[in-house]
């Protein structure tokens, strides 16, 4: 009996070992198709060939040759690029968690005829991608120019514009899904007390939802930081252009022979999304797993 137990105890040490090493082989396989792009494009970037054809792992002729180019060039307004990539997100993170925020409490909070088939239409929009409505939006915007020239092609505010009508709907259903675990009893509270809607709203909902603001912040910013069609498209003079859209030319002019300055704009263009993640993490986490139990 001793020696069954003896067989079978290393049998199950064996197998806890085996399921060791398979668990850390998985990971550290997850780990290399996850950090080996950004090494690579770390590695172009300071390998001053700026080939794609003869870049190794490790630079030969490793050097910043590639970021002087980026910086100093009048081709390619990078600082620029950059500055217009920045406020188009600002504008429209803080646009968005703004309008998205009422609409997610009205719906939340309020009891109106209409208020479902609203919410199942908003729902159904955001269904079709806006590859699909690109050549309607590009029209649309040209007729909105004639009226109002800010809102127009090759202007910043028309870009918004379309940004915001594409992130509200899913953003309010994101907002309302948190906004619905939040207590009434602080509502009627605050109402007893002789608080109005839009005073509960500011100083009693919104402190409490600050996660899914910065969740739906920090989406927003990092979708239209990064977003190429939609800008490509309504952007075309270079210096309204944005850091997707110049970054975008490095590889459809000269891909091969760019690859370096790319890899060195690539780079320094993820430092406000990194930064901006690295500042509301505690938020982004939170927002993520708070709203989806309701209670």
């Amino acid at each position: 009996m001793s020696s069954l137990s003896y067989v079978m105890h290393n049998k199950m040490a064996r197998d806890r070992w085996l399921n060791y090493l398979l668990r850390l082989f998985l990971v550290i396989l997850a780990l290399f198709f996850a950090f080996f792009p950004i090494i690579w494009i770390i590695s172009a970037s300071f390998d001053q060939t700026g080939t794609l054809n003869t870049q190794r792992l490790i630079p030969r002729n490793a050097g910043l040759g590639n970021y002087d180019r980026l910086l100093s060039s009048d081709i390619h307004p990078f600082g620029r690029w950059m500055w217009n990539s920045i406020k188009v997100a600002s504008i429209t993170a803080f646009l968005t968690v703004l309008v998205s925020a009422i609409s997610a409490y009205a719906f939340s909070r309020f009891r109106f005829r209409g208020r479902r088939s609203l919410m199942l239409t908003v729902f159904i929009v955001q269904v079709f991608p806006n590859s699909l409505t690109i050549v309607a939006t590009f029209l649309l915007i040209q007729t909105i120019g004639r009226h109002v020239s800010w809102l127009g092609l090759n202007t910043h505010g028309g870009l918004i514009l379309v940004y915001l009508g594409g992130a509200l709907g899913i953003n309010t259903w994101l907002m309302k899904g948190f906004f619905d675990s939040i207590p009434r009893d602080l509502d009627e509270s605050a109402r007893i007390d002789g608080a109005s809607d839009w005073l509960i709203f500011w100083r009693i909902i919104i402190p409490l939802v600050r996660p899914v603001l910065a969740v739906v912040g920090i989406l927003s910013f990092i979708g239209t930081y990064g977003d190429v069609i939609i800008s490509l498209t309504l952007l075309k003079d270079k210096d309204v252009q944005t850091l997707a859209v110049g970054l975008n030319r490095f590889i459809s002019d000269s891909f091969n022979r760019e690859w370096g300055v790319f890899s060195a704009g690539a780079l320094i263009g993820a430092i406000p999304i990194v930064v901006l993640i690295l500042s509301f993490q505690r938020f982004f986490v939170s927002g993520l797993t708070e709203g989806a139990v309701k209670g």
